[in-house]
């Protein structure tokens, strides 16, 4: 199987469980990811999801996962398709998610840019509709 192949499949597991999981399944991304991972969310840190930023190591994004399990309930999260073509891989999806302070759902597509080496991932940046999500917490 091919690195492409591989890396493909890797994420198609990762998807399906965290879905299945409605996020529970934080262990199977730390898995995947190297220790010195560049991790990156669109939203950059808005007032009241600060989590929702910049990460360079996989330690750190315990403060990432620990927010979204604290301030969100996932509804759904589905990889619609993977494209994979040397050591990238991009995800096309859509996800859910309510906002439990406020009880607002906001739905949205979401893309995942995805770098590997040596079968782990390097880097993650992560586009989606930052205007729902700050819609939802207000």
């Amino acid at each position: 199987m091919s690195d492409e192949q591989q890396n493909v499949t890797l994420l198609k597991q990762a998807y399906k469980t965290w879905n299945d999981t409605k996020g529970g399944s934080v262990d199977e991304w730390m898995k995947i990811c190297a220790d010195n991972i560049k991790f990156g969310s669109l939203a950059q840190g808005p007032s009241g999801a600060e989590y929702l930023t910049d990460y360079s190591h996989r330690d750190a994004l315990k403060e990432y996962f620990g927010g979204l399990a604290r301030d969100w309930q996932m509804i759904e999260y589905v990889d619609e398709s993977i494209v994979a073509q040397g050591d990238r891989a991009v995800v096309l999806g859509r996800c859910s998610w309510r906002y439990k302070k406020t009880g607002k759902v906001v739905e949205t597509k979401i893309a995942a840019s995805w770098r590997f080496a040596n079968g782990k991932a390097v880097e993650y940046f992560e586009f989606y509709d930052t205007a729902g999500v700050l819609a939802a917490m207000a």
